[in-house]
């Protein structure tokens, strides 16, 4: 089963408020993982980063 983007974002408006709607929604197949299992966010990021076009902030 596939969902889309918009249906992500037409089932977060009945559940949550506006202002925490995702911005962009990607559907992946796998995600980076670490050799203990965990997801590896920072990959994650720079991978959506370069997908969407996105310049990167500095953290504080």
């Amino acid at each position: 089963m596939r969902i889309s983007a918009e249906q992500v974002r037409e089932f977060c408006r009945d559940q949550i408020a506006h202002y925490k709607i995702p911005r962009y929604v990607c559907c992946v197949d796998s995600f980076p993982m670490t050799v203990t299992g965990k997801i590896q966010k920072y990959l994650l990021r720079e991978q959506m980063s370069r997908e969407l076009g996105l310049l990167e902030e500095p953290h504080a």
